[in-house]
């Protein structure tokens, strides 16, 4: 019972914090430098959840073309700015990382 507790108040928790956002930003005439500084969020949190992941997975800095990581990042990168489909673009990195992961 206690887990389930836990996990509906922190949903809640999680809702209530996003709507008053977007309440608050409905109310407030955000400034101009802050709307273009938050317009940059989404990329900067992006980067930061998938540079390590890539760049350091063994606890090392790693950049050699034996890192599958790697090739399937650059891979991913090509797909996704050739097709600009999110979809594809996971789809064809899980694929080059899974195929490459055994082989490297």
């Amino acid at each position: 019972m206690n887990l389930w507790l836990v996990l509906f108040l922190g949903g809640l928790l999680t809702f209530g914090t996003r709507l008053s956002f977007i309440f608050l930003l409905q109310k407030v005439a955000v400034p101009v430098w802050l709307r273009r500084a938050l317009y940059y969020v989404p990329t900067a949190v992006l980067t930061a959840i998938v540079f390590p992941e890539v760049f350091l997975h063994t606890g090392t800095f790693n950049t050699s073309l034996l890192n599958p990581r790697l090739i399937a990042g650059i891979l991913a990168v090509i797909v996704a700015w050739r097709t600009r489909n999110a979809l594809l673009t996971v789809a064809a990195g899980m694929a080059a990382l899974w195929i490459l992961q055994p082989l490297l």
